[in-house]
C-alpha cells in the first residue's frame, strides 16, 4: 500500500512538472516552435527599436556629447605604471627613461613661451605637489595641457627628471617635490571643470557648493583631517584601556528622555521607529550584558532649536563602565583629553591631566552659568548686606532679593567706558537686560575725577568698607543685579548672561583682547530635578519637575535618596559636566542600576503616566537581571573639535552640516513627501 501510494504521488508530481514545462514553453521561444510570448516579444522589440534609434542617431549626436563619451572611455583605460597614491617620495625615485603615470588635480600654470609651459600637479590627497614641464615636443599634449582649467582632475604620463632644487619646500600648504620634475608626454583629463565655476583665492562658496568648499578651501578640508586624527588617537587610547567598541542600533523606539525625537514611519500602520537621542539605554543594557567597558563614536538625533553649537544630527564619543562611580569616569576622560592634546595640539591644551572641580551652585553663584568661561575673570560676588536698603529698593521690586556684583576692566578712560556702556544698553543685545522683570542692572563707571569716584549712590558705608573681592580702578565698570534669593536651577542667570554679553561687546569693539588658551573645569552636583516649563518637553510627567539631564541619573548620596521621598527638588545628582572656555564638552553621570528605584522615580517623583512608563519596560526588566552599578559620559565630538580648532560654530568641523533651519542646502533635504510615500506609510498631512 505504501509503495502504490508513493507511485501515485510520483505520477502526480510528474504531471505537475509537465504542466509547468508547458507554461514555460508558452512564455519562452523554443527551438522547435520558434514562438515568443506577447509580453516578452514587446520587451525585445522595445530594446531593438531603442538600439536602432541610437544607431540611426549616431551621426546626429552633438559634438559635445561625442566628445564627452570619448573622454569618458579614456578614463576607463587602466595602466600598470600608474602611481595612485604618490607624494613627496617622488624625490627618492630613480631617474631613468621609464614612463610613469600620476593622477591628481591640475594646479597653477605658467606659459613661459609658445613651446614651454610649467604646471603644478596636486596629489589626490592634496598634501604634495610636483612640477610638470611641457616643452612642446608633442603639440597635441602641449595644447591640451594649456587648455585645461585649474582643479581639473587629470592623469599625467611623463618621465621623471632631475630639477634644480626648489628654494621653497612647500607650495600652497603642500609638500613640494623639490629634486624631481615630470617631463610631460601626455595628459588625460579625467573630468571637466565647468566654466560656470569661478575659483579665486577669496571665493566664498555657498552652502549649496559645500563640495567645492571642501575641495578648494584647504582650511576647511584640514578641519576634517584634524578631526579624523583626533578620533584616531582617542579610539586608540580607549582601546588600550580595555574599552570595547560596540555599535548600537540607529532605529530605536520613542521614549520620553527629555528632548524631541525624530520619528521614522514604517509600512506597518501606526508603527514608527525613533532615531536615538543618544545610545543611553543601549549602553546601560550593555552593562547588564556583562560588558565591562564600552565606547562608541555615536550618531545622535534631536529635534530641537538650533544654535551655533547644535545640529539636528551630531556625533558624540559615548562610553560607559561597570562597577565604577563618578571619579573613575572623570579620570578616564581627563586623561583622554590630555592624551589627545599631546598627540594633536601644538599649542598648550592642558598643563596636566588634573582638571579642577566646581559644584553647580558655586558656578551659578560665581559666574551665573553652569558652563563658565574661567578665562574672562569678572567673578560675581554677593554684596546684599553691604548696600543701603533704599538703593536695593530702587533696583528691584523683589521682597527679599540677593544683589550680585562684578567688576569689569573696559578702559582706563572713563569717557570711553561711558560711551561703551551707553551704546551697549541702546543696542538689541542690551535691551533684554533693561527688560528684566527682577529689575534693571545698576551700572557704575569708576571715575577718579568725580566726587566719591562716581559711586556715591552705593552709600558711604559701602565705600568705606569696600569688599576686598571687588578691586576697581579708573574707567572700570561696576555692575549690580538683583535676583530672587533661592536655589539655582537652569543653565544661567541674567547676571551671567550680562557678564558674557558685555565681554563680547568689549572684544568686538577692540576695547579688550579676546581671551586665549584653554580653561577646563568639571561642574558637578547638579540638581537631579528641575522645575519644568512648557518649552522643555521633559519626560511628560505631572509633578512639575523634569530630570535635569535624563531620568536615569542617580542621586549622589544616601541622604539624597531620602530626599526623594520628601523634597525631590533638593536632591543632588551624581552628574558631572566637562566644561572648557564656556562650552560644555559633555556630560555624564552615575546611573540608577536598581529597577525598583528607577520605576519609583518614573511613577512617584516625575509622575509619568503608566503608558509612558511602559515605554521603559525593556530597561526595567534588564535592570532586574542583576545589572551592576555603572556610570558613563558622552562627549560632544563636534563641539570638542570646534574648541580645539578655535571655531565659533560646529558647522566648521562637520563635512556636510545643516543650516540654521536644519536643512542640508547641498542635497536639498528635507524634501516634501509625495502622495505615494504618504500612502505607503499610512500618513496624512494636516493643515
Amino acid at each position: 500500500m505504501i509503495l502504490r501510494g508513493a507511485s501515485r504521488h510520483t505520477r502526480c508530481c510528474n504531471q505537475s512538472l509537465r504542466q509547468s514545462y508547458v507554461e514555460i514553453s508558452r512564455y519562452v521561444r523554443t527551438r522547435s516552435h520558434g514562438t515568443t510570448s506577447p509580453t516578452l516579444r514587446n520587451s525585445l522589440n522595445g530594446v531593438r527599436n531603442f538600439s536602432l534609434s541610437i544607431a540611426r542617431r549616431d551621426t546626429a549626436l552633438s559634438e559635445s556629447l561625442q566628445k564627452s563619451l570619448g573622454s569618458y572611455k579614456q578614463t576607463l583605460l587602466k595602466n600598470t605604471n600608474t602611481l595612485h597614491d604618490w607624494s613627496s617620495d617622488l624625490d627618492c625615485r630613480p631617474v631613468d627613461d621609464t614612463e610613469i603615470i600620476v593622477q591628481g588635480y591640475l594646479g597653477s600654470r605658467r606659459n613661459i613661451s609658445k613651446n614651454l609651459t610649467f604646471a603644478v600637479l596636486r596629489n589626490p590627497a592634496q598634501t604634495s605637489c610636483v612640477q610638470i614641464v611641457s616643452n612642446g615636443q608633442d603639440l597635441d599634449s602641449h595644447s591640451k595641457l594649456k587648455s585645461l582649467r585649474e582643479w581639473t582632475p587629470v592623469a599625467i604620463r611623463g618621465v621623471l627628471k632631475h630639477r634644480r632644487p626648489a628654494e621653497e619646500k612647500t607650495l600652497q600648504g603642500m609638500t613640494l617635490v623639490i629634486n624631481r620634475e615630470l617631463l610631460l608626454i601626455d595628459v588625460t583629463p579625467l573630468n571637466e571643470m565647468s566654466n560656470d565655476i569661478i575659483v579665486k583665492e577669496d571665493t566664498a562658496f555657498s552652502p549649496e557648493q559645500r563640495h567645492l568648499q571642501l575641495r578648494l578651501d584647504r582650511a576647511t578640508r584640514q578641519n576634517l583631517v584634524f578631526r579624523s586624527e583626533v578620533s584616531k588617537w582617542a579610539q586608540h587610547r580607549l582601546g588600550e584601556e580595555g574599552f570595547l567598541q560596540v555599535e548600537t542600533p540607529i532605529l530605536f523606539k520613542s521614549t520620553p528622555e527629555g528632548a524631541r525625537e525624530f520619528l521614522v514611519p514604517t509600512r506597518n500602520k501606526g508603527l514608527a521607529y525613533a532615531l536615538p537621542q543618544s545610545p543611553q539605554q543601549y549602553k546601560q543594557i550593555l552593562m547588564a550584558s556583562g560588558v565591562h567597558k564600552y565606547y562608541q563614536v555615536a550618531r545622535c538625533f534631536r529635534d530641537e532649536d538650533l544654535r551655533a553649537d547644535r545640529q539636528p544630527e551630531f556625533t558624540q564619543l559615548d562610553l560607559e563602565m561597570a562597577f565604577v562611580g563618578d571619579d573613575e569616569v572623570m579620570d578616564v576622560i581627563q586623561n583622554l583629553m590630555y592624551f589627545i592634546g599631546e598627540k594633536c595640539m601644538e599649542k598648550n591644551w592642558m598643563s596636566s591631566p588634573e582638571i579642577p572641580r566646581m559644584t553647580y551652585q558655586e558656578a551659578m553663584a560665581s559666574y551665573g552659568s553652569d558652563k563658565p568661561d574661567l578665562r574672562l575673570g569678572a567673578k560675581v560676588h554677593q554684596i546684599t548686606e553691604k548696600l543701603p536698603r533704599d538703593l536695593i529698593g530702587k533696583m528691584t521690586g523683589l521682597e527679599d532679593p540677593t544683589i550680585d556684583a562684578f567688576v569689569m576692566e573696559v578702559s582706563d578712560d572713563a569717557k570711553i567706558t561711558r560711551k561703551f556702556i551707553s551704546r551697549f544698553l541702546d543696542s538689541s543685545e542690551g535691551r533684554p537686560f533693561l527688560q528684566n522683570p527682577d529689575g534693571q542692572p545698576g551700572i557704575f563707571v569708576v571715575d577718579m575725577s568725580q566726587p566719591q569716584q562716581g559711586l556715591g549712590a552705593l552709600g558711604h558705608g559701602f565705600l568705606m568698607n569696600w569688599p576686598e573681592d571687588l578691586d576697581i580702578d579708573h574707567g572700570w565698570l561696576l555692575v549690580l543685579q538683583a535676583r530672587k534669593n533661592e536655589r539655582f536651577y537652569g543653565g544661567s542667570t541674567m547676571m551671567g548672561n550680562l557678564r558674557l554679553a558685555l565681554h563680547k561687546a568689549a572684544v568686538s569693539q577692540g576695547l579688550i583682547a579676546p581671551p586665549e588658551g584653554y580653561a577646563f573645569t568639571w561642574i558637578n552636583d547638579f540638581p537631579l530635578f528641575t522645575p519644568s516649563n512648557d518649552v522643555d518637553p521633559g519626560q511628560g510627567g505631572a509633578a512639575g519637575l523634569s530630570a535635569t539631564h535624563h531620568p536615569f541619573t542617580a542621586p549622589k548620596t544616601a541622604a539624597d535618596v531620602d530626599l526623594l521621598l520628601t523634597e525631590p527638588e533638593k536632591v543632588v545628582a551624581a552628574h558631572y559636566d566637562l566644561v572648557v572656555n564656556g562650552v560644555e564638552l559633555g556630560g555624564g553621570s552615575r546611573r540608577i542600576h536598581n529597577a525598583d528605584v528607577q520605576e519609583f522615580i518614573f511613577r512617584d517623583v516625575l509622575r509619568m503616566k503608566q503608558q509612558r512608563i511602559e515605554d521603559f519596560r525593556h530597561l526595567l526588566d534588564v535592570l532586574r537581571s542583576g545589572c551592576p552599578p555603572h556610570a558613563g559620559i558622552a562627549l560632544g565630538w563636534d563641539r570638542l573639535i570646534a574648541v580645539m580648532l578655535g571655531k565659533e560654530s560646529v558647522r566648521d568641523v562637520i563635512a556636510f552640516p545643516k543650516s540654521g533651519k536644519g536643512e542640508d542646502m547641498l542635497v536639498k533635504a528635507p524634501n516634501a513627501l509625495t502622495k505615494a510615500q504618504l500612502d505607503t506609510y499610512h500618513l496624512q498631512l494636516k493643515d
